[in-house]
């Protein structure tokens, strides 16, 4: 049977962990190991870990500011099981999250693994917009949530589980600190170890609570794919240039408006916004989250779209190396 080494790399976010940790408490199999890694924090967390220590085995080391991938990096050093499972901080489990994980690695074998994210009932409106957006159809999420989608599965750092002798060979996260995780997943592919999707594993994921910091976020992701597509040139894909071309093709359509007159373009964008306000209603059945997954829809669109066409034109037109072009993005 698998041991599993659960590893928490973390930034502030306080009351994030007692909820996570509150979930892991509940579990039907508690034979596992919680690695908590203090990336820096700017406020205390040992209290919170503390609370949970008779409930646990439980393990907290507090360490410099380094990003998410070098913190997990450190963790996983330290873990004393086979399988090492990383979940983000601002998400919860349900209470048979490890049980199905050791039964998924029993039936269906792999050398790394990971699951969906989707909406708590908890979360505010505001988060289950972001969230279908993240995971709908009519998004670049699509794929991540849907077992009958997903062909050769990219686990993310959110909801991911690795070999722990394996994810020593290939020396763990890389030093970017964001897009570390497909990074990760691409290095695996090239060194020949294999990945699933288990659909029973799936997280509560409260991604951002704010419609600002959504865009932040999806903007860095964007700028962060060319460099990955630099990195691992076999595994590259026309669908990454969609929101891009979105973008470029809802700014060709306020100029055919207003230059020629010309509404056509913009109507296909109303036929868009229909559809996602149709089937957000559909899977979320609350019109209140239906008319925000517009917004956060449109917002993950432009601010992909437009950090992946500037780092692309930094990294191939003017020739910059990525840590020249966005020196932010490693450590």
């Amino acid at each position: 049977m698998a041991t599993i080494s659960i590893i928490i790399a973390i930034f502030n976010r306080k009351d994030e962990l007692f909820e996570l940790l509150n979930s892991l408490s509940h579990q039907t199999d508690k034979n596992f190991e919680v690695i908590i890694v203090d990336d820096g924090s700017k406020i205390a967390l040992l209290p919170t870990v503390q609370l949970f220590e008779e409930q646990l085995d439980i393990q907290f080391f507090r360490k410099d500011n380094s990003g998410p991938g070098l913190s997990r990096n450190y963790g996983a050093k330290r873990a004393k099981n086979d399988w090492l499972v990383f979940v983000d901080s601002d998400v919860i489990v349900e209470k048979d999250y490890i049980e199905n994980i050791k039964k998924n690695l029993t039936q269906n074998p792999c050398d790394a693994f990971g699951g969906a994210d989707k909406a708590h009932k908890g979360f505010n409106l505001m988060q289950k917009a972001i969230s279908y957006s993240m995971t709908s159809v009519f998004t670049t999420g699509g794929i991540r949530g849907n077992k009958n989608a997903v062909t050769k599965f990219q686990p993310r750092s959110f909801n991911m589980g690795v070999n722990k002798k394996i994810f020593l060979e290939v020396n763990g996260f890389s030093e970017m600190r964001i897009g570390e995780d497909p990074d990760l997943s691409m290095t695996l592919w090239e060194n020949g170890f294999t990945t699933r999707f288990y659909d029973n594993i799936g997280v509560y994921h409260k991604r951002r609570t704010d419609f600002g910091k959504f865009s932040k976020q999806v903007y860095q992701f964007g700028c962060a794919r060319p460099i990955l597509n630099q990195r691992h040139p076999d595994y590259v894909k026309p669908t990454f240039w969609f929101p891009s071309l979105f973008l470029i093709g809802y700014l060709m359509g306020i100029i055919h408006y207003f230059v020629w007159e010309n509404g056509l373009i913009l109507a296909l964008y109303g036929l868009y916004t229909f559809l996602v306000f149709f089937h957000a209603l559909i899977v979320t059945k609350n019109i209140s989250i239906a008319g925000m997954a517009i917004i956060s829809t449109y917002i993950q669109m432009f601010s992909y779209g437009y950090g992946f066409l500037k780092s692309w034109f930094l990294l191939n037109i003017m020739k910059q190396s990525p840590k020249e072009a966005f020196p932010k993005h490693f450590h």
